[in-house]
């Protein structure tokens, strides 16, 4: 819808430009201000009001038929208000054409028509959302399926000719196509997009996996529990379609303004059309009084005075890594109390590190790490890499390794400079028949306590080290939650982890609300929770399961690097993967908003000081405002709107200027 109105007034704004030059070309009265002359020719005096009928008939008549639900409502607003001047100025020039008047309104007609529609065009481009999540979450889902015939052949069928009681062939790395039972076979399947577990979870008969997540190296035969619209992607795809839709309506300021704005000019017009006909008698002088209230009553400004904000604003956060999909939910990010971060790869790296290490006394870390990278060098798990990827961080060279031997739910061997090392968990240290020292199993039991992993490295039989793993919390993620408590933000956090590791991660970062062991529609259920609390929330987060909280929530946030279906289900998306620019994201706001106050303050305040005058107040002094200082006033506003919306491009968006918040790197002004 946003898309096609915007079209409509990019394309009325210039046809209706185009006419309107002519109309300002024979304009005595802009003549007589810039003191310049056209020529005159026979049927000259028709170009003013046939062009304006044309531009009325074309880029005014969008307005009327949008004033008509305003009107039926009973809740008059910027429609309404644009309807009433240029219908009034139409009608009144019109009649001028043909009766003996002091002016008309033709080139105040035309300009006020052009401005109304690059103000709408500017809006309509701000505000186009083309939201896709529902189709981003139907694309986890594969077209195709193997199933498993009663002969023991495997034949290609459509998804949604599975039956339950189907059996299927899940090979390494394709997509579950349905929900089931895993009946034979082991693997590790990566639920992150549904669950949030940042880990993959091993799967082997009897374990249920869900349709949409990606199987790892294992081949699994999987025995259909639910297809179609029971599975539990279905369920989160109905859930999102549902929190769209719960999205209240909310009004825009411009609107609401214009809302008081045409009451006061329909009562101004009222009072003086009564004052005047006292004071002398009805005649076209009142009937000018009248119109003149009218025309004025609108200015250019009020119709600017939101769009250029919001412009300008949207240029800004793109330039500082924002895009900003919902000009309403950019404004509400000024007034959030609650901000709710998802933990898996928003607050964390979202895959395993090592985050603390311990030796034997006779051995060096850097040497016990390069022992253990090199075993791990053949393996593409995820512990693995986080060894071989320590070991890069400090420049470690790293031996080479030979006879690599991967031992089932135990661990890895190989042989490095002729001597035989292992690295594994604890089921390692029990096959092995190893000892352990005293401050390595302390050490154990404090990454245990932590909700971290501990993996073991054997050298010739000898435990010499042990590396703590987990989900390595961004470095950014500190000065995110110092910076919003320093705003006065409660920080929550939501997650599929365990509650030790949801623990665990909280208390590192001094969070205030923890959900841990959360399921995707639960997610969604705890943003309710929070509202239903009076409290305004945002929800920031990547995955497929956040869809449903970020649009439920009254500000979805998306990590940028985080699966399509996330983003496009977000209200603002964070592209340089940076939680930090959450803060970035309430201050712009904040900023914004006070831009658009102020705009409506100028645009208002020039109806408070213009309808008295036009109204005639002064009269009695000889002070009285004429239809064309009228016009000039209404100029002179909308290029204060125009400038103090410029200001916003000022605001100081760098990391210095920010509470609680080290200085990385710089902001970006806006083009």
């Amino acid at each position: 819808m946003h898309e096609g109105h915007e079209q409509m007034f990019r394309r009325r704004f210039f046809v209706s430009t185009l006419l309107s030059i002519p109309v300002l070309l024979y304009s005595e009265t802009l003549q007589g201000w810039l003191g310049f002359s056209v020529p005159a020719f026979p049927g000259s005096e028709w170009i003013n009001p046939v062009f304006a009928v044309v531009v009325f008939a074309y880029g005014g008549i969008p307005f009327l038929r949008m004033a008509v639900p305003e009107l039926k409502d009973r809740a008059p607003g910027m429609m309404t208000l644009i309807s009433m001047a240029i219908t009034v100025a139409f009608i009144y020039s019109l009649a001028s054409v043909f009766f003996p008047t002091e002016s008309a309104f033709f080139w105040e007609l035309v300009t006020l028509i052009d401005v109304m529609l690059l103000g709408h065009w500017i809006e309509m481009r701000s505000v186009r959302r083309a939201s896709s999540a529902l189709d981003e979450l139907a694309k986890l889902m594969p077209d195709t399926a193997e199933r498993i015939t009663d002969a023991g052949d495997t034949e290609e069928v459509p998804v949604n000719e599975l039956a339950e009681g189907d059996l299927v062939l899940v090979r390494p790395g394709a997509s579950v196509p349905a929900d089931g039972v895993v009946e034979d076979g082991d693997s590790d399947v990566n639920e992150s997009m549904i669950t949030g577990e940042s880990k993959p979870v091993s799967k082997e008969s009897g374990d249920e996996v869900i349709a949409g997540t990606i199987n790892g190296d294992g081949s699994l035969r999987v025995r259909v529990g639910a297809t179609g619209g029971e599975t539990t992607l279905a369920g989160i795809m109905r859930l999102v379609e549902e929190a769209q839709q719960s999205k209240s309506r909310t009004q825009v300021l411009a609107d609401r303004a214009a809302g008081w704005l045409f009451y006061v000019a329909v009562g101004a017009a009222a009072v003086t059309a009564v004052a005047w006909t006292v004071a002398t008698t009805f005649e076209a002088t009142v009937i000018e009084r009248v119109v003149t209230v009218l025309v004025i009553a609108c200015p250019h400004a009020l119709g600017l005075a939101i769009p250029l904000v919001v412009a300008i604003n949207t240029s800004l956060a793109a330039r500082n890594g924002m895009l900003v999909r919902d000009r309403i939910a950019m404004e509400e990010a000024r007034k959030l109390d609650t901000i709710i971060f998802d933990k898996t790869g928003t607050l964390t790296e979202g895959e395993q590190g090592v985050v603390d290490m311990t030796t034997v006394d006779s051995v060096d870390e850097d040497d016990a790490l390069a022992l253990a990278a090199a075993v791990e060098s053949d393996s593409e798990h995820m512990i693995a890499r986080a060894v071989r990827e320590a070991a890069a961080d400090r420049n470690i060279s790293v031996p080479d390794a030979l006879d690599f031997e991967a031992i089932k739910g135990r661990g890895v061997r190989a042989n490095v400079d002729g001597e035989e090392v292992h690295v594994g968990g604890p089921n390692l240290l029990t096959q092995l028949d190893s000892d352990v020292p005293s401050h390595l199993e302390h050490f154990a039991d404090e990454a245990g306590q932590n909700a971290q992993t501990v993996v073991y490295l054997v050298r010739e039989g000898e435990l010499i080290a042990a590396f703590a793993m987990a989900d390595v919390i961004r470095e950014e993620s500190y000065r995110v939650v110092d910076a919003l408590h320093d705003l006065g933000i409660e920080v929550a956090m939501l997650t599929g982890d365990s509650q030790d590791v949801a623990n665990a991660v909280a208390d590192e970062l001094g969070i205030d609300t923890v959900f841990a062991e959360v399921l995707p529609e639960d997610k969604d259920v705890k943003v309710q929770e929070l509202q239903d609390q009076g409290k305004l929330v945002g929800m920031v987060g990547d995955g497929v399961n956040d869809a449903p909280a970020l649009t439920r929530a009254d500000v979805g946030i998306a990590i940028g690097s985080g699966t399509d279906v996330a983003v496009q289900s977000a209200d603002v998306i964070l592209v340089q993967n940076n939680p930090i620019d959450v803060v970035r994201l309430v201050k712009l706001s904040k900023a914004s908003y006070r831009k658009m106050q102020e705009n409506i303050v100028w645009a208002a305040g020039y109806n408070v000081f213009a309808i008295p005058l036009a109204a005639g107040v002064l009269a009695p002094i000889g002070i009285l405002l004429s239809p064309a200082v009228g016009a000039l006033l209404m100029s002179l506003s909308t290029v204060i709107v125009a400038i103090n919306a410029q200001l916003l491009r000022r605001v100081d968006l760098s990391l210095p200027n920010l509470p609680g918040v080290a200085p990385p790197t710089d902001a970006q002004a806006a083009d």
